[in-house]
């Protein structure tokens, strides 16, 4: 299919979606220790904003990515976007810790009809392998947006407040909705009529999960956003309270941090132009690996040590990061790419299984932050661990593509 729109614009609203999971969970991360004492909340409920907006958002997608089908790309798109808007005003103005978990679970579930919609209409416009690199080119402006993020985030908070930090999102939301008004066409070909019909549905969702060119990359994507994860929602508590960074320099920090992915997929782009997906994914494998190793073992040798510091956690996590900028392009068109008549509901089971992870994991991280150098560090290597077994086993296996055509009603 041939884009109306043009590649730059594509890649403009491709980063605008994707950016949408960095400035929902990144902006608020140096405001999160002040939201919890302001609430006077545990560490447990502070953690809970983060790990129910996404068990929102992985939930929803399976609820977008067949309306989608059925109706669209553009109005999913329309939306979900004012419903994050509105729902990003009602978490600025929260009164109470409830209050805002809610408010920050439907900001999750809105969130993700614009992330789901991102991934299926690569599928749309693109072949896999052409897809995998601009998938690459959009997750490089969601690098660019997270490098903003963070310092914006922890420069409101330190000047204005926790509040400001929470509006900054509703006027991402505004500013997003109003250039997909504008601009953004419909990609979706010929919608399915039968999409939304629950037997079909079923058998879509049970040939999508059970195909393993779909299992393999959905595992790596997954797995690669979990080591992610586990660094941002324990690296605020790790800087600003165990370390005693300001939150402005934490927001630095993350700007560094957010600098190193955006390299990782600057190199995915130059590997793919050399070699196969599969290749390119068994090289970044190795930074993986050393990232995650090097932290935990600087974590258990020095993380009660004069001599420990910010230094032996954001470089290994560098590398780590060199290494999820391959992984991510790579898995999430990896993934769609053998359904272009599902690729709504192939990409809306990729982002719930994604985020279903995350939600059980944030309730591993709740617990154990009486520990959080510790907790970042394992949470990291276990990750990593499972990014590079699947990287150089599974993916060299089932990651070549395939297309499996339609199921019939």
């Amino acid at each position: 299919m041939k884009a109306s729109m043009s590649p730059s614009l594509i890649v403009l609203i491709l980063s605008l979606l994707l950016g949408l999971q960095p400035v929902t969970t990144d902006l608020y991360l140096p405001a999160l220790p002040a939201i919890t004492e302001g609430f006077g909340a545990s560490a447990a409920q502070s953690q809970l904003t983060l790990s129910a907006l996404l068990l929102a958002f992985g939930l929803s997608q399976l609820v977008w990515g067949p309306l989608s089908d059925r109706f669209g790309r553009r109005p999913v798109l329309l939306a979900g976007m004012t419903a994050y808007t509105a729902a990003s005003i009602a978490s600025a103005f929260s009164p109470a810790m409830d209050w805002l978990i809610v408010s920050r679970a439907v900001q999750g579930a809105a969130m993700g009809a614009g992330v789901m919609v991102s991934r299926a209409m690569v599928r749309d416009l693109y072949a896999p392998a052409q897809g995998a690199t601009m998938m690459s080119k959009g997750l490089t402006g969601l690098g660019v947006i997270a490098c903003l993020c963070a310092p914006i985030g922890g420069a409101l908070t330190d000047l204005i407040g926790w509040r400001a930090a929470l509006l900054a999102l509703a006027v991402f939301g505004a500013a997003t909705l109003a250039v997909l008004v504008w601009r953004f066409e419909e990609t979706l070909r010929q919608p399915d009529p039968h999409a939304l019909r629950l037997a079909p549905l079923l058998r879509a969702n049970a040939d999508i999960i059970r195909n393993p060119v779909f299992l393999t990359w959905c595992a790596l994507s997954a797995a690669s956003y979990l080591g992610l994860f586990t660094f941002l929602a324990t690296s605020s508590f790790v800087f600003t309270r165990s370390m005693g960074m300001s939150r402005t320099a934490y927001g630095l920090l993350m700007f560094t941090m957010s600098a190193s992915y955006i390299a990782g997929t600057f190199w995915c782009r130059w590997m793919l132009r050399r070699t196969s997906v599969h290749r390119t994914v068994a090289v970044a494998g190795v930074f993986t690996l050393t990232g995650s190793l090097a932290l935990a073992v600087l974590a258990h040798w020095g993380h009660d040590q004069a001599w420990y510091g910010p230094w032996a956690v954001i470089l290994p996590f560098y590398i780590f990061m060199i290494g999820h900028g391959v992984h991510q392009p790579c898995g999430q068109s990896g993934a769609v790419g053998p359904f272009p008549h599902r690729a709504g509901t192939a990409s809306a089971l990729n982002g719930f299984l994604m985020m279903l992870g995350a939600f059980f994991m944030g309730g591993w991280i709740g617990r154990n932050l009486e520990q959080p150098v510790l907790a970042l560090a394992d949470g990291v290597l276990l990750w990593g661990s499972c990014i590079t077994a699947i990287a150089w086993t599974a993916v060299q296996r089932h990651g070549r593509p395939q297309v499996v055509s339609c199921a019939t009603p």
